[in-house]
């Protein structure tokens, strides 16, 4: 059975935020992440982008624009829709990762590959435009 997710990429001046999943967490205990969670039961991808935006970072998307789905295989196959969010309002916060923080997105540091595809997928679409 898959388990269908989103991820959201906040992006600020050539930046990405990325997460540290806390330890005790089910999938990715304690690796370094972009940000994202699970598509409830009856729940759009969109309801579940803003749904997960105000879970994880206490925020609200101005905007967003899909970027990519892949698949994630950790203790469950997980299909990810990644979005861009360009802007957002409210001031990020870390509610359920151990922290998050802001990296360069050329050599970020992340721990996911699908999550690394993505990042080089934002990367090859948007700087070309």
């Amino acid at each position: 059975m898959v388990s269908e997710c989103v991820s959201f990429l906040l992006i600020r001046d050539e930046q990405i935020l990325l997460e540290k999943r806390a330890d005790d967490k089910a999938s990715d205990p304690g690796l370094i992440a972009v940000p994202g969670g699970h598509i409830e039961s009856g729940e759009s991808q969109l309801e579940a982008l803003i749904r997960e935006l105000k879970e994880e970072l206490d925020v609200v998307p101005d905007s967003h624009r899909y970027l990519c789905s892949l698949y994630h295989p950790t203790d469950e196959l997980q299909l990810i829709h990644y979005y861009v969010i360009p802007s957002w309002t409210g001031e990020i916060k870390s509610l359920e990762a151990a922290a998050v923080f802001w990296h360069d997105m050329q050599n970020a540091p992340i721990d996911v590959a699908a999550d690394g595809v993505a990042v080089s997928e934002y990367l090859r679409v948007y700087s070309s435009l």
